[in-house]
C-alpha cells in the first residue's frame, strides 16, 4: 500500500514527493538519534542528558544516636554447654538481659505489640510480651562505657545440650539491651535493642555469631540493623580455618534451620577508593543491595550496582559533603 502511495505520488509530482520522502528521514534520524527525547539508546545521547536520566532516588535520611553496642569477643569458644562471653558497649547505664531459649513465635510477636501495644522500654515489658516462653534468665547492670565482658550460661540443672531438629521453635539467645534511667529514655529515639545470637550445640556446631539486631524505637518502630557490604581491593582471608566449601556447609544448614541472614557474610578488607574511578572516596550506598561503592561523582552515572548488577531503587550518603571536608580538614 506504501508502495503504490509513494508511485503515485511521484506521478503526481516529483518535487513533492521528494520532499516527503526527505521530511521522513529526518523524522527517523531524529528519533534515532534522541532529538525528542524519547526513549531511545542512551549511549547516542550526549554526556548532560545521560547524567539527568540515570539519576537515581536519593534517600532521606535522618541522624538518630543509638546508645546500644554489643559483641561477641571469643565466638570460637561459645556453646550451650560452656556458655557465651558479651561485651557490651553502651553510651548510658543500661541493662543487659539474656534470655536462653526463647520462643521464635512469641519475639516476633513480641515486636510486633511494641508497634501496635505498647512500648518495650524494660525487660519486664519484654517478659510480658513473651508470657515467659524462654528457658532462664540472665540480667547485668551496664555502667556507661563500661566493656568489661559478661559471662553468659544455662544453669547445669537445665540440662539442655540443644533446642532440637528444624525447623526449630527457640532462639538459643536472645540479649536485651534497655536505658536503666527513664530520663534516659526521654533523651534518645531509641529505647531498646534486641540481639538474636545463634550458639553452637551439639545438633548444629555452626560458628557462633549475631543473627540480627532489631532497634526499638520510642515512637513505635523498629528496625532490623543490616550490615553494608564495603568494596574491596583484595580479599582478607577469613578469621575461621575453615574452607570456602564448609563456609558453604555452614550457609546451607543455617538456612535449613531458619537461622541464616538475608545475605552471606563478606570477608573483605574495606578499601576507601571508589570501584569505578579508584580516585574518589567511598560515600554512597545502593539499595535494595547495601553494596558501598560509589563515591559522589560516580554515583549519578549509574542505575546499576557495579559490584552485583543490580537495579538501584535508592541511595544514601554515609556523611555529607559538609563532614568529608570537616575530616579532610582535620586529617591534615
Amino acid at each position: 500500500m506504501a508502495a503504490v502511495f509513494l508511485v503515485t505520488l511521484y506521478e503526481y509530482s516529483p518535487l513533492f514527493y521528494i520532499t516527503v520522502v526527505f521530511v521522513c528521514f529526518l523524522v527517523t534520524s531524529g528519533l534515532v538519534l534522541g532529538w525528542f527525547g524519547l526513549g531511545v539508546p542512551v549511549i547516542l545521547r550526549n554526556s548532560e542528558e545521560t547524567e539527568s536520566s540515570t539519576r537515581i532516588l536519593k534517600k532521606r535520611m535522618r541522624q538518630v544516636k543509638n546508645p546500644f553496642g554489643l559483641e561477641i569477643p571469643h565466638p570460637a569458644t561459645a556453646s550451650v554447654t560452656k556458655g557465651i562471653t558479651l561485651t557490651p558497649d553502651c553510651l548510658e547505664d543500661c541493662i543487659l538481659t539474656c534470655y536462653w531459649g526463647c520462643s521464635v513465635q512469641k519475639l516476633h510477636e513480641a515486636l510486633q505489640k511494641h508497634v501496635y501495644c505498647f512500648r518495650i522500654k524494660t525487660p519486664q515489658a519484654l517478659e510480658d510480651a513473651l508470657y515467659s516462653e524462654y528457658l532462664y534468665r540472665q540480667q547485668y547492670f551496664i555502667k556507661k562505657n563500661d566493656k568489661r565482658e559478661k559471662y553468659c550460661q544455662l544453669p547445669e540443672d537445665a540440662q539442655v545440650a540443644d533446642f532440637g531438629p528444624v525447623p526449630r521453635s527457640r532462639y538459643p539467645l536472645i540479649a536485651l539491651l534497655t536505658l536503666a534511667d527513664e530520663e534516659d529514655r526521654e533523651i534518645y529515639d531509641i529505647i531498646s535493642m534486641v540481639a538474636v545470637i545463634h550458639i553452637p550445640d551439639e545438633s548444629y556446631r555452626l560458628p557462633c555469631r549475631i543473627l540480627y539486631q532489631y532497634l526499638l524505637l520510642a515512637q513505635g518502630q523498629y528496625h532490623d540493623l543490616k550490615q553494608l557490604f564495603m568494596s574491596a581491593n583484595s580479599t582478607a582471608p577469613s578469621s575461621s580455618d575453615s574452607s570456602p566449601g564448609e563456609r558453604s556447609t555452614d550457609r546451607s544448614l543455617l538456612e535449613k534451620a531458619g537461622l541464616a541472614e538475608d545475605e552471606p557474610e563478606l570477608h573483605e578488607e574495606n578499601s576507601k577508593d571508589c570501584v569505578v574511578c579508584q580516585n574518589g572516596t567511598v560515600n554512597w550506598v545502593l539499595l535494595p543491595c547495601r553494596h558501598a561503592c560509589l563515591c559522589d561523582g560516580c554515583i549519578k552515572y549509574f542505575q546499576q550496582c557495579p559490584m552485583c548488577r543490580q537495579f538501584v531503587q535508592e541511595s544514601f550518603p554515609l556523611c555529607s559533603k559538609k563532614e568529608q571536608d570537616e575530616g579532610e580538614s582535620t586529617h591534615i
